[in-house]
């Protein structure tokens, strides 16, 4: 009997997953695929929604119950059908922030390795400091059994001891820091921080550390302690200064005036000097949010006993090839290789076999890394310091390791965070997937990702209810032959690429901002200048310099001019010259759960219940605006308690999370959906797009002028009642500007973290029309970027380099981009030189 045919297409039948408009289309098997359309088009809900959605559920289904109540699983996929799919694995666009342990190496699983190599090949040290040599006998005693494991005898002074095992190198485990319990810092209180403004009084606020909850009374304490609370700190004495900072803890009677002009006495008040007043609240506090506002009072210092290495010192006397293992973990990766060479050469002929074993598996792991442009990190990089798209190219990395065959890889903008010179590896690793037997779906707006497919499928025409449908698909080639396709002006250059006007002027005539920075990470004696009142771009490698010398150095600098307090010791020189105001404006979540809506973070829904509130009807009922709220008693409805939904709890099954029966979704209780506005409820109106909603408000002057600045943006698509975490990162950091929008911005500076994340070309100029919107309005405006249409379009560009890590931190070109790529001198240049005479063809 002659063997079935092996499908070629997953094909998805009746696509109803958010936006999406019962699509049926097929993507082809063991192809690069890429997905193309505008932000909200209903990309993400093809790829995540239905492809990784239906993968993941399929393969847990066929696990044990047991077994799958354990795993987080994935609910069903609103889509009639969808046969011939793999099991999937997804990368999505924001990836879980790591724990204050996570490292590059512990997230890599390199450093697992390389504890191995130290542990079974190292040169330990005996009880009385003789250095042992390498030998395959400590390789042997490390897999023996009880009392006997690990025991080696020395050559010099014959003392029987046991050697290190690759657990006592775990600085997570046995081989931690007894000071920082592997954690390589100290937390203290910083003592710059507990004053605020030195320039302002006591009684005005200038304790810092007195702001904290139950403490607005210790002024008056001060006060009865003999400080001066009506004198600029900054005018205080020594003594005075001292009994606030370290006072020690009496008792005093005092007087504490009420806004109502009564007097409340207390006998015993405690005083409490800045110093004592944050311990105190750190060791008490038990909220998550008094912890984070507690901790801005902190510095983290480098550990003083394993300086940072997180490692038992008594650990580092343990050898490979001269370097402990602290010192290799400080190896950029792409200095492994030749590490790995030295080891070979530094170990005797008899442990070559197992050298090449671990050593093999140590190059095998790394390989992925540098392939994704990841040489300049290093093993002991805290994985808390790295930007999303370094933790979406190390989670790609170990995935690749596994060399799966008939996955289905779902990825969610990979080039987040990606210069052009690290696309071109990304496209290489995609190949590799498929040429092992895998099937890729990506969703990506960068050209050169789309242009590389096997396959193309764009969503569209627009955002929202526009968006939806399938509306082409086929080969690169295809697709830049068809008139239909909105990512093909792109893909052949026959697009606008500068869609802004530039400044004619000199662009330092309205001024400039200087910056030094003496040493800050891989940043050494650099000097910047940024000019007022124009679109700047800084650009560069992942680990070039950009964050450290704008969202460290930069912002840092203006916090400190702020608040009257001294620059950061890093920072040599500062001018801000007229800049009064700081925006950073980046892409994680806005609002933390569903709850959180357009609507509540925006100024509407305030509006919204004053406009219900003001009704007849509830005027009659005596409903106030609380009762127009879903998160309050008064308007949630009873049985979901204001969020739409309800989830059960099937013991083995998955949860079911399902429309709530009694309010059908409507969050709120029957009678608050009884009040009617033109014959719509509240939930009616929180249904609505803005494009609809602006229609319907168009004589409410505050609702429709917030309305009117998301339309301006872009974001006419969004409902109302739609839930911000779901948003994508260039959403949020749009939905985080309308409050912004309709004033002034002269003197406020604008700092902008990779704006472009989720964004179509077409978005991208939306994008820009928002900045040269901000600017007009006597705004400053800074983007970290690597989108070559958002350079091409800046007044001025700074490109740090010359490539990662300790390969960077200098400024390696700065100027008008136009003036740049006459002479191009970095990558970053070269490549936008490329991309203008693309678009000149």
């Amino acid at each position: 009997m002659a063997d079935q045919a092996q499908p070629e297409q997953i094909q998805v039948i009746g696509g109803n997953v958010n936006n999406l408009k019962n699509i049926s289309v097929n993507i082809p098997l063991h192809r690069f695929v890429a997905i193309s359309g505008l932000s909200g088009s209903g990309k993400s809900s093809l790829a995540m929604g239905i492809l990784y959605s239906e993968g993941a559920r399929r393969y847990l289904d066929a696990l044990a119950t047991y077994t799958r109540r354990r795993i987080s699983q994935v609910g069903r996929a609103d889509v009639k059908e969808v046969r011939h799919i793999p099991s999937a694995l997804a990368l999505r666009q924001r990836p879980t922030v790591p724990g204050a342990r996570s490292t590059v190496g512990t997230m890599t699983e390199i450093f697992n390795v390389l504890r191995l190599i130290y542990s079974r090949l190292g040169s330990p040290v005996c009880p009385n400091g003789h250095q042992v040599p390498p030998t395959i006998k400590i390789a042997e005693a490390m897999d023996k059994a009880g009392s006997e494991m690990g025991m080696i005898t020395c050559p010099t002074c014959g003392v029987r001891f046991m050697a290190f095992g690759a657990e006592d190198f775990a600085f997570n485990s046995d081989g931690a820091c007894k000071n920082c319990e592997g954690l390589g810092v100290t937390k203290q209180i910083d003592p710059e921080t507990l004053i605020g403004d030195e320039t302002k009084t006591i009684r005005d606020g200038a304790v810092a550390a007195w702001r904290t909850p139950g403490r607005n009374f210790m002024p008056i304490v001060a006060q009865a302690a003999g400080v001066r609370i009506d004198v600029p700190y900054n005018q205080l004495s020594d003594k005075e200064k001292e009994t606030v900072l370290h006072g020690k803890q009496q008792k005093f009677a005092i007087n504490i005036p009420s806004k109502n002009g009564r007097v409340f006495h207390m006998d015993h008040a405690l005083y409490e000097n800045a110093y004592n007043a944050i311990e105190d609240s750190m060791a008490t506090t038990k909220s998550d949010i008094a912890l984070k506002r507690l901790n801005r009072f902190y510095r983290f210092f480098t550990c003083p006993v394993c300086h940072g290495t997180r490692i038992n010192p008594d650990r580092l006397g343990q050898l490979v090839a001269g370097k402990n293992i602290a010192e290799a973990s400080q190896l950029p990766l792409g200095k492994l290789p030749a590490f790995v060479k030295e080891i070979k050469a530094w170990l005797p002929d008899n442990m070559r076999d197992l050298a090449n074993n671990l050593t093999g598996e140590l190059l095998s792991q790394l390989q992925p890394l540098l392939d994704l442009g990841l040489d300049y990190l290093t093993m002991d990089r805290a994985g808390a310091t790295l930007s999303t798209g370094e933790l979406q190219r190390i989670q790609l990395g170990r995935t690749l390791r596994t060399q799966t065959t008939g996955v289905l890889y779902v990825l969610d903008e990979p080039s987040v965070g990606l210069h052009p010179d690290n696309v071109s590896g990304l496209i290489k690793i995609f190949h590799q997937l498929v040429d092992q037997g895998n099937s890729v779906v990506v969703v990506d707006h960068e050209t050169s990702i789309i242009d590389a497919a096997d396959w193309i499928i764009e969503i569209g025409p627009g955002s929202g209810e526009k968006g939806g449908t399938i509306i082409d698909q086929g080969t690169p080639n295809q697709i830049k032959a068809s008139r239909r396709s909105l990512i093909a002006p792109f893909l052949t250059g026959k697009g606008q690429l500068l869609t802004r006007q530039k400044s004619k002027d000199d662009v330092f005539a309205d001024g400039t901002v200087e910056l030094k920075i003496n040493h800050r990470f891989n940043l050494n004696q650099v000097s910047a200048k940024f000019p007022i009142n124009r679109l700047i771009a800084v650009t560069g490698f992942s680990g070039a310099g950009k964050t450290t010398l704008v969202l460290d150095g930069l912002l840092d600098a203006f916090k400190a001019d702020f608040n009257h307090r001294k620059l950061p010791s890093y920072i040599d020189h500062f001018d801000p010259n007229r800049i009064k105001h700081i925006v950073s404006v980046d892409a994680t979540l806005v609002g933390k759960n569903a709850r959180s809506t357009v609507a509540t973070y925006t100024n509407i829904m305030d509006h919204l219940r004053k406009l219900f509130a003001a009704l007849p009807e509830a005027k009659q009922k005596h409903y106030t605006p609380s009762y127009f709220s879903y998160n309050n008693k008064q308007g949630g409805c009873p049985t979901c308690g204001g969020t739409g939904e309800i989830s059960l709890d099937i013991q083995y099954l998955l949860d079911m999370v399902e429309t709530c029966p009694t309010c059908g979704g409507k969050r709120f209780n029957k009678q608050v959906l009884q009040v009617k506005w033109h014959g719509l409820s509240i939930s009616d109106v929180l249904d609505d797009d803005v494009d609809q909603a602006t229609e319907l408000f168009k004589k409410n002057t505050a609702i429709g002028a917030t309305l009117r600045v998301l339309q301006k943006m872009g974001l006419g698509y969004l409902h109302l009642g739609e839930a911000t975490p779901t948003l994508s990162g260039g959403e949020a950091q749009r939905l985080k500007l309308t409050s912004h929008m309709r004033r002034s911005q002269d003197n406020t500076l604008f700092i902008f973290d990779e704006p472009s994340v989720g964004l179509h070309p077409l978005d991208v100029h939306v994008l820009l029309k928002v900045f040269s919107q901000l600017i007009d309005q006597g705004a400053t405006v800074m983007m970290i970027t690597h989108d070559l249409d958002l350079m091409a379009n800046a007044d001025y560009m700074i490109d740090m380099g010359p490539r990662g890590g300790d390969q960077g931190g200098r400024i390696v070109a700065e100027g008008k981009p136009e003036e740049l790529v006459k002479t191009p001198i970095s990558l970053t240049t070269r490549y936008l030189k490329n991309h203008f005479n693309q678009y000149k063809k």
